[in-house]
């Protein structure tokens, strides 16, 4: 498992008929430049590694996330991060590295994937990630408790 990690849900999306190729909205992006500000100062927020889902928004997330911070971090497209996969599949992966990961990812998927790592099952949820919401957690033995959590409402 690695020594702490990031949940984060991508920001506002607009709207299409592809609801892969969907890219940020100028909210969104907004959102992101205001969780930068945020944690720019902070040094909360130093991944090793990003993993994100291939639908367009959370790749956007992510790469206006570490663009804004001036992180240079690898990326890694994973399918089991996309809204409909089994979180068990990606709880198995962040279990095999050792590395500080950020996974930029959608509901409902990330509610289930932090339920599961902080409770040990999928359900009930226990986890709220509106958009851009930021979750840290660490790990403490198998599982992991919740270091801390930023929704936008707390964004300046």
């Amino acid at each position: 498992m690695p020594p702490l990690l990031f949940l984060l849900r991508h920001a506002d999306a607009s709207d299409a008929a592809d609801d892969a190729s969907r890219p940020l909205s100028a909210r969104g992006r907004g959102e992101i430049a205001r969780l930068a500000a945020l944690l720019r100062g902070s040094g909360a927020f130093r991944p090793n590694a990003v993993w994100h889902s291939p639908l367009v928004r959370a790749q956007q997330t992510a790469d206006l996330l570490l663009r804004e911070l001036g992180l240079r971090v690898p990326r890694q497209e994973r399918r089991d991060l996309v809204p409909e996969a089994n979180p068990e599949l990606a709880a198995a992966a962040l279990a095999a590295t050792r590395e500080v990961v950020a996974v930029c990812g959608h509901e409902p998927h990330l509610s289930a994937l932090a339920t599961l790592l902080v409770t040990g099952r999928t359900e009930p949820v226990a986890f709220a990630f509106q958009k851009a919401t930021l979750l840290a957690l660490e790990p403490f033995g198998p599982r992991c408790w919740v270091r801390w959590q930023l929704a936008p409402e707390l964004f300046p």
